[in-house]
């Protein structure tokens, strides 16, 4: 689906989306956990039967504004903390925002620079920033996971089913954007054929409850999502978008987002702010905001213990 609108281009320009900087999540014995970390702050080792990954997201290569004026560092300082894990991670997952402005060269780069992470695999999915001006066609040219054309896509590994969706097609502000009729038919068709027991963890840029509205901060049709994965017994959904940290829970499914690895955005809401834009800080203080997380989960707890690593720790 074409989308050309040289405003949307422009505001895109000085807009974020954020999603944890980097997350190393572990699923062991059919419960998503997270990584944390020892009193030294070194991460503490998965169990021998877990599959653990990294998430990060919100890269947006290509940005060279003030409030982080060298995002490709950013990405290196994130990716240097993957490979010195003592566990080298499955996998990695990007959710979403690999680039600013999907500009081919942005796509490239980024690509090439994912190429220096010790994994065998990165999965991602878009963000509205990789689909500005022809929808997600040149984002698909890189990143086009199971060569079908689409952004959207399931995969199994460990035990665990994987779902990576598309849910930024005709962002707007103050509209909210939606997977749609066919990716949701999708879905139910890929879900039928997976056990209840099965843990499910589902990958999408923008999260699948309402932040707020006026900013887009949520998606149209989540609901009927969100009814598709209520049967499973373990569901994990990861979100990048809003670049903070912060958590749902309805029954048994959990959504997460996290840290970006470019910029801050203001909170949800934030009194007298028309729309998010990058918040700019004192350069010794960027640090502090972009990081990676680690979460890890006790066998037979219920309790996600979620560990923040920023940069400067």
């Amino acid at each position: 689906m074409k989308v050309h609108d040289p405003n949307r281009r422009q505001a895109l320009g000085c807009l974020s989306a954020w999603s944890g900087a980097a997350i190393v999540w572990t699923l062991a014995g059919g419960i998503p956990a997270a990584l944390g970390a020892t009193r030294d702050g070194t991460p503490r080792t998965p169990a021998p039967n877990a599959l653990s990954f990294v998430q990060i997201s919100d890269t947006h290569i290509g940005f060279n504004k003030a409030a982080n004026p060298d995002v490709v560092g950013s990405l290196r300082h994130a990716i240097a903390e993957i490979n010195a894990l003592p566990v080298a991670p499955a996998f990695v997952v990007h959710t979403g925002d690999v680039s600013h402005l999907s500009k081919p060269e942005e796509f490239g780069s980024a690509r090439e620079i994912f190429q220096e992470m010790h994994v065998d695999r990165l999965h991602t999915i878009p963000g509205e920033h990789d689909a500005i001006d022809d929808g997600i066609n040149g984002y698909l040219k890189f990143f086009d996971h199971d060569g079908k054309g689409r952004g959207w896509y399931s995969f199994d590994q460990g035990g665990v089913h994987f779902i990576g969706l598309t849910n930024v097609m005709n962002f707007k502000m103050g509209k909210l954007a939606a997977l749609g009729d066919e990716q949701l038919a999708w879905m139910k068709s890929d879900l039928a054929g997976v056990s209840h027991s099965t843990p499910v963890v589902v990958l999408a840029h923008i999260p699948l409850w309402t932040l707020w509205e006026p900013w887009g901060w949520g998606t149209a049709d989540s609901d009927q999502a969100m009814a598709l994965l209520r049967p499973y017994g373990s569901v994990t959904v990861l979100n990048g978008h809003i670049h903070q940290v912060l958590q749902k829970v309805e029954g048994h499914v959990s959504l997460h987002t996290a840290m970006s690895l470019a910029y801050p955005l203001p909170t949800p809401g934030q009194a007298g702010i028309g729309e998010p834009e990058p918040v700019k800080v004192p350069a010794e203080q960027l640090a502090k905001l972009l990081g990676t997380r680690q979460i890890y989960l006790e066998r037979g707890t219920s309790q996600l213990a979620l560990i923040d690593r920023p940069f400067d720790r």
